[in-house]
């Protein structure tokens, strides 16, 4: 089973440093010693924001991913439990992002051109920070704990008591 963010909306005051510590965490160098055009402001996490409402949408790191079936040249793969893109492979034919349920793909200019003259773009989602040590980085800077990281343990240790609350009665809709 693949972890995943989950993100609690309750708690979440849409500061959006999650943002900021997913491009810090990618660009791989510090993001405030960059000159303004050294770096593309691309998070892979993207923010809701209603009246009511405010919360991060991360890739859900799906068992069966959508993306990846829909994904014609390859590009979208697994690696251990990770929804992966390979921007090597991507031809920008955008199936991914009408195919996942959760709009957690999107398309980002790589600063290429196209043969025709067009900006070259790829597919971008959240990677759970693959290859970055101590991640995932938004979960770590989240100011009000609105962000978690769910593992396969911690999600059976869910479930479970969820099952155990409703064989006993005493689960409410408060318990999610």
């Amino acid at each position: 089973m693949n972890s995943f963010i989950k993100a609690n909306p309750g708690r979440c005051i849409g500061c959006r440093t999650c943002l900021i510590s997913c491009v810090v965490a990618h660009e791989g160098r510090r993001l405030f010693e960059l000159g303004y055009d050294d770096y593309k402001f691309n998070p892979r996490l993207f923010m809701v924001k209603t009246s009511s409402v405010t919360a991060p949408i991360h890739c859900r790191q799906c068992e069966t991913p959508a993306c990846k079936a829909a994904c014609v040249s390859g590009a979208i793969g697994m690696e251990a439990g990770r929804v992966l893109v390979n921007a090597n492979k991507c031809i920008g034919c955008k199936n991914c992002v009408l195919a996942c349920p959760f709009g957690a793909m999107d398309m980002v200019e790589t600063g290429q051109t196209m043969p025709d003259g067009m900006p070259k773009c790829v597919a971008l989602k959240c990677d759970l920070c693959a290859g970055v040590a101590d991640s995932p980085a938004c979960v770590r800077v989240c100011l009000t704990d609105a962000l978690e990281l769910v593992t396969e343990s911690e999600l059976r240790d869910e479930i479970a008591d969820r099952r155990r609350a409703a064989v006993s009665g005493s689960w409410t809709q408060a318990t999610l």
